[in-house]
């Protein structure tokens, strides 16, 4: 049985990445955690793209446990951001991870931006690193617009006022199963999916 590293210290990214490799079926491929491994230091992020990050998780890992690794570097880009908070998405209010504070103040920028202007997508880079140094990076992305006001408790993070295309729900307020479906997450570990099987042969 190869073992696979899900290398994130977000455990909602965690459950949501191990619940979507659990359902594509690899066989002979059992995912784990870095609470699974032996600790080894880990870099920050200070990556300019969510693919330099994602990669850099993943070579960490790969490095440090010997394990083929999977990383992701995922975030929120709003159109009248300019595309921000982008790979500071986790951070935008100046500490690391304090999603009601990232997200009120996301909220508060756009307090004036009318409805038609309130454009966004959930971007995100997925690295899968082998320790033999083969490298794959994949991408997804998933549009829809800002809401006014949180709604939901399913998820994290901006899920709450992310309504996606097509949608009148929040990110938050869809199931697990509807937001694999169609997430950026969802789209890029699919896109790595073909990559990955060859580890349970």
């Amino acid at each position: 049985m190869t073992r696979l590293l899900v290398a994130t210290r977000n455990a909602g990214k965690l459950v949501e990445m191990q619940r979507m490799l659990a359902a594509s079926d690899l066989g002979g491929v059992t995912v784990v955690g870095l609470a699974d491994v032996p600790a080894f230091p880990e870099a920050p992020e200070v990556g300019a793209t969510f693919a330099e990050n994602a990669l850099a998780k993943a070579r960490d890992a790969a490095a440090a446990t010997g394990l083929p690794a999977v990383a992701d570097d995922s975030g929120l880009a709003v159109d009248a951001l300019n595309g921000m908070p982008g790979v500071l998405s986790a951070r935008w209010c100046g500490r690391h991870g304090d999603d009601l504070a990232n997200l009120e103040l996301l909220l508060g920028q756009l307090g004036d931006v009318p409805d038609e202007r309130r454009g966004a997508r959930f971007v995100c880079a997925a690295a899968f690193v082998t320790p033999g140094g083969g490298e794959t990076v994949v991408h997804g992305e998933w549009p829809g617009v800002i809401a006014r006001a949180p709604r939901g408790t399913n998820g994290f993070g901006y899920d709450p006022i992310f309504v996606p295309e097509g949608e009148e729900r929040s990110s938050a307020e869809l199931s697990a199963a509807e937001k694999d479906a169609e997430s950026h997450r969802g789209r890029a570990l699919r896109a790595l999916i073909p990559h990955l099987t060859a580890l349970g042969a």
